[in-house]
């Protein structure tokens, strides 16, 4: 059985949660069917990539930094470069998939941002991502989604039959390198030795990071807030708004940071804050939670069923509902450490192997027969 992987939307560094989730996903798809063929269809940016023992990989000619090429390429080129190759499925696993071709169809669509929050993506991406994604529903025989919130989404504003859906969720990668050393990643980021509270995210405004600001600045004791994620252009207003609220010296906003780096805030961190409006899962609400950090998340969407009971739930319209949940964590010891214990056991019960089996049972549904 030849199972094609669509990774035409990855561009190295810059796919956030998607590129986490197929990074992930391929070696445990490798590893859960040794008897199955893989094959990843990548851009010119994705070529000589790495993606694990028993994937192999196409090139398909396109820049996919440039929307117009990437939308060429899945619907154009990726149709005849996978029946050359005799795949017998391809699973597109960012959204959007190829509208046709002889061989079955699988997308992973991650979530209807496009749809909840129009203002998330702008220019050529959000006039795509509004024809494209519905198209790839249509098209595909099947769709898997990373959560029975995107799955209510999927049925309520693009009108998919619920049956023709699967939910399979996500996990947290575990770390895949050492954390930097905590002085020197307090020195280089200039964090001082305050207490840290973190959040993950991209800069844009469906992640709510403005609310989060005023809550802040409703804290009597008050860590440094830490904001790393790359930078779009909400980040100056939201810089003018710390030093309108007179925080500016109590918040870090960082671009994107390495991976080890990454680990070390974790590591420091007395507490992990997410209070984003929509997230088709959540992953760094999971990622926090696998690493020890008691978390206090938005209800909003699949948040709620990735935090479970092992997160403090808050509105996340009301800054000093943010404000009280993070006060809790930071001012009772025995919630924090309860908080620990509880989200080391629900991020558990999230595996990258479970995650492969599901898009596995799905790939068998598709083809009438088990993929092993």
């Amino acid at each position: 059985m030849h199972v094609g992987l669509n990774l035409l939307f990855l561009v190295p560094g810059e796919s956030g949660g998607m590129e986490v989730a197929a990074r992930a996903l391929l070696p445990a798809l490798a590893d859960a069917a040794p008897g199955a063929r893989f094959t990843a269809f990548v851009n010119r940016e994705a070529a000589g990539e790495d993606w694990g023992a028993g994937i192999g990989s196409v090139v398909i000619p396109v820049n996919a930094t440039n929307r117009i090429e990437w939308v060429r390429g899945e619907q154009a080129l990726l149709p005849s470069a996978a029946q050359r190759a005799g795949c017998d499925l391809v699973h597109s696993l960012g959204s959007t998939a190829p509208a046709r071709g002889h061989f079955k169809r699988v997308v992973t669509i991650h979530d209807v941002i496009h749809r909840r929050f129009p203002e998330a993506h702008g220019g050529i991406r959000a006039l795509g991502m509004r024809a494209l994604v519905p198209l790839a529903a249509r098209r595909s025989h099947r769709i898997v989604a990373d959560s029975r919130a995107t799955a209510d989404d999927l049925v309520e504003l693009l009108h998919v039959r619920r049956d023709k859906i699967d939910v399979v969720p996500l996990a947290a990668a575990p770390p895949r390198v050492a954390p930097t050393p905590q002085a020197q990643l307090r020195a280089r980021l200039q964090l001082g030795d305050r207490e840290l509270l973190l959040t993950a995210s991209a800069k844009r405004r469906h992640k709510n990071l403005m609310r989060l600001l005023e809550a802040h600045a409703l804290l009597e004791r008050r860590p440094l807030l830490v904001l790393p994620g790359y930078h779009t252009d909400h980040e100056a207003e939201l810089q003018a708004r710390a030093a309108k609220l007179r925080i500016t010296d109590d918040v870090r906003f960082l671009g994107w940071v390495a991976d080890a780096d990454m680990e070390g805030l974790y590591a420091a961190a007395r507490a992990f804050v997410f209070p984003s409006l929509y997230e088709g899962f959540g992953l760094p609400v999971l990622e926090a939670m696998q690493r020890g950090v008691p978390v206090a998340c938005s209800g909003r969407s699949a948040l709620a069923e990735v935090g479970g009971d092992a997160a403090l739930l808050f509105d996340a319209e009301d800054p000093r509902a943010i404000a009280d949940a993070v006060r809790s964590i930071l001012c009772d010891d025995a919630l924090a450490e309860r908080l620990r214990t509880q989200g080391r056991a629900q991020a558990a019960r999230f595996s990258w192997g479970a995650s492969a089996r599901g898009c596995l049972d799905v790939y068998g549904r598709v083809l009438g027969s088990p993929v092993a």
